[in-house]
């Protein structure tokens, strides 16, 4: 099979705050339209799948690694992965314990389907149109697995939003102490902290947004979204600028 350029990013501690201000609009966000533009999860969930279907066609078809499509095509598979957890647990009455087998079994699947597939689950070269096809669906069900497992113990366990993040912060914590200092497998620590990068994202994104009375800091879906958004853009228009060369995988 033909190799081309890789198409995702290097993970480096830009990536992690994109990740993390990613999931954090994906939660927002998905308020923001079902709840105060009163669009109700079943049509947001088809307007956002409609916008994600569309960046994903570009993505596939780009040439290279572009910051602008990548991430814009992370943030819409947020969304999209929060919508589908809330429309089972909120409108079908799905529980988030099952939920999050669901999504857990979803993801162990798409692993092994890509492992025997392609002998590799690296992310450092996602060089092949079926590694892009994994990576994207991996990326769709941490996302989805994030929501229900984080809402799951925020929500049901009582924490609340302030402690449900730093519980997950120490978590992502403990996963790069044991990928620094004890060895742990790269690809495992990195597909660990990707899907713990979702409920910390949720659960700042809830802290900030969430009225006072119910624990947050009362900021408004809107106004974090906005917030959130611009940061975003403003890195992916800094890597945008100082791209100075694609990245080509050794074979």
């Amino acid at each position: 099979m033909n190799k081309m350029i890789n198409k995702v990013p290097e993970v480096t501690l830009t990536f992690w705050i994109i990740k993390i201000l990613a999931t954090t609009v994906g939660e927002t966000a998905a308020d923001y339209l079902s709840s105060t533009l009163n669009l109700g999860l079943t049509i947001t969930s088809y307007i956002m799948a409609g916008i994600l279907l569309i960046v994903l066609m570009f993505q596939f078809r780009a040439k290279k690694y572009v910051p602008g499509i990548y991430w814009g095509a992370v943030v819409l598979l947020s969304i999209v992965g929060t919508l589908i957890s809330d429309n089972l647990v909120d409108n079908l009455g799905v529980a988030l314990s099952t939920t999050s087998i669901i999504f857990g079994s979803a993801l162990i699947v798409v692993f092994i389907w890509w492992y025997v597939s392609e002998r590799t689950l690296s992310v450092h070269k996602i060089d092949t149109v079926p590694r892009e096809f994994f990576y994207w669906a991996a990326i769709l069900f941490t996302f989805s697995l994030g929501t229900s497992a984080g809402d799951l113990i925020s929500e049901s366990s009582g924490l609340g939003y302030g402690y449900a993040t730093l519980l997950f912060a120490a978590a992502i914590g403990i996963v790069f102490f044991a990928y620094k200092y004890l060895k742990m497998n790269s690809i495992l620590a990195f597909w660990l902290a990707y899907i713990l990068t979702r409920p910390l994202g949720a659960s700042l994104g809830d802290l900030l947004s969430q009225k006072v009375n119910v624990g947050g800091f009362g900021l408004g879906t809107t106004e974090t979204s906005i917030v959130f958004l611009l940061t975003i853009l403003s890195l992916v228009t800094y890597l945008t600028i100082n791209q100075k060369k694609p990245s080509v995988v050794n074979v």
